[in-house]
């Protein structure tokens, strides 16, 4: 069982097998017609890191992905990011992004360091 009380900018969740009623009194006594009880489904929940989902798509995750990624959580056009860089062409980030051009170790370090990323993410390992 969870009870849940929403207010424009509050959430209060409480979980468990039996929510105590004198906690369930206060909340409605606070919050009134905003509260409400909701059951949960009994779900179990997984570490999405562990499922075979997961490891599937980080499989086929690319150094460009990231790169993409990253750059964009930055809120980064390509343009930018080569400006960023040091005058590298938009084109050149774009390759680095499709796979078409390899990301060096060096820049690697540059993009790790600018876009505030593990620098694993950059580069690519080859299992053999």
């Amino acid at each position: 069982m969870q009870a849940v009380v929403k207010t424009p900018h509050i959430e209060i969740s409480v979980r468990g097998a039996a929510i105590p009623p004198k906690l369930m009194d206060v909340l409605k006594e606070e919050y009134g017609q905003g509260l409400s009880l909701v059951e949960d489904d009994g779900d179990e929940l997984v570490d999405i890191l562990e499922t075979q989902w997961y490891k599937g798509v980080k499989e086929k995750m690319k150094p460009g992905t990231y790169l993409r990624i990253y750059r964009e959580n930055k809120g980064l056009t390509q343009r930018q990011l080569g400006e960023a860089l040091g005058m590298i062409p938009r084109q050149h980030i774009s390759n680095m992004e499709h796979g078409r051009r390899s990301i060096s170790p060096k820049m690697a370090m540059k993009l790790s360091s600018l876009l505030g990323a593990p620098l694993e993410k950059f580069i690519e390992v080859h299992e053999e």
